[in-house]
């Protein structure tokens, strides 16, 4: 997969190339990774790449040329594998798991960092294929959520997780929250694991397991369960789940 980040701080966002699952992904070839200055295409003695906003008020926009011409140039190096341009912004849709697999089978992104006031709309209308939102909130521009994206898209990528199964098990990777989970020591002074853990029943574990995604996305995420059509069996898990927190019910 190639991603694309055009952004005024690139040695910010290169530093995915130092840590963890980025890190391993683009030593491995499975991810490569490219920033762009819109200060080296700015046609200008100062290479400026912002100005004062039309019509008062605080704060400076980013221009159309300097990003244009960067624009120009990702387009001009990934030639056939065109990718769609993608506005980090507030005002965006949200990015949620659905997004980032749909984008993952695509042939990447070029993700345009926003800094100031934002980016002059004239170049937002003609150039940029979506806007996507990490949160409502403001940040101080958009390498933190570019950072974001390239994080979840290169978990979708077959091999960087080292096994398909962890990016399938991941919250939201159908719908629901992720399940409770546990590791060493079996007893502790804040509790003790799941007994059903410790079975061996694969049937059981897989049971138990989806029981308590369903029941976590309803106690922590109710919103999401409206989005999902649940067939018999995974309402009955459901209904256990609900009746099992009553009062004087073992929460595990």
């Amino acid at each position: 997969m190639r991603l694309d980040v055009i952004t005024l701080f690139p040695e910010f966002v290169n530093s995915l190339a130092d840590y963890g699952i980025g890190g391993r992904a683009l030593a491995d070839g499975l991810l490569t990774l490219h920033t762009w200055n819109p200060r080296d295409y700015a046609h200008n003695r100062h290479r400026n790449v912002d100005a004062r906003v039309y019509g008062g008020g605080p704060g400076m926009v980013m221009q159309i040329e300097p990003l244009k011409h960067t624009l120009d140039a990702v387009r001009a190096q990934r030639g056939a594998d065109a990718a769609p341009v993608i506005y980090l912004s507030p005002q965006g849709e949200r990015f949620t798991q659905d997004t980032a697999q749909t984008l993952a089978q695509g042939a990447g992104a070029v993700l345009l960092c926003g800094r100031y006031e934002g980016v002059d709309e004239r170049l937002l209308r003609n150039d940029v294929d979506m806007e996507l939102s990490v949160g409502d909130y403001v940040l101080s521009g958009g390498e933190l959520p570019a950072m974001l994206v390239v994080d979840a898209l290169t978990r979708l990528i077959p091999g960087a997780l080292g096994g398909a199964e962890s990016a399938e098990q991941d919250s939201f990777s159908h719908g629901l929250l992720e399940q409770p989970q546990y590791t060493r020591p079996e007893q502790h002074e804040y509790g003790r694991v799941p007994p059903v853990l410790l079975s061996g029943d694969h049937a059981a574990i897989e049971r138990w397991r989806l029981k308590q995604a369903l029941g976590r996305t309803w106690l922590r995420r109710p919103d999401l369960l409206d989005g999902i059509t649940l067939d018999a069996a995974q309402q009955r898990l459901l209904q256990e789940f609900i009746e099992e927190q009553q009062p004087g019910s073992d929460p595990i």
